[in-house]
């Protein structure tokens, strides 16, 4: 049975970090694509940030970019969302997201096969 558990989230002020961890059972996370989501109340699931199988390619969405790092370690099977500046508008669950086939990190959640339960972020004074 493939489980991707998240962890790391909680509150944090507003221009504070945060650093999201999914770890994989049943899973190898180095031989597939991965990607984090979130989705905050009343709003769609918004992709986030991906990383590919090989060469560490990644993509964000412009809202994060250049305040969020996905990275992966292969040796610990997990992948990490490092989240810096955060604003109150980043609040949401966040979900991280593995693909099982053909070549694809981007931010189409339809096209990711498991996932995990969802971490809470909350920024707020």
């Amino acid at each position: 049975e493939v489980q991707l558990v998240e962890s790391g989230g909680g509150l944090v002020q507003p221009g504070g970090s945060l650093r999201l961890s999914c770890s994989a059972n049943g899973y190898t996370v180095s031989r597939s694509s991965m990607a984090w989501f979130r989705q905050a109340p009343g709003k769609e699931r918004e992709g986030v940030a991906g990383i590919s199988t090989v060469g560490g390619y990644t993509v964000y969405a412009d809202s994060v970019k250049g305040r969020f790092t996905i990275s992966r370690d292969n040796a610990k099977n997990t992948v990490y969302l490092q989240m810096d500046s955060l604003s109150p508008e980043d609040s949401a669950m966040y979900y991280c997201a593995a693909r099982q086939g053909p070549s694809y990190w981007g931010l189409d959640h339809t096209r990711y096969n498991y996932w995990g339960q969802g971490t809470q972020v909350t920024v707020s004074l």
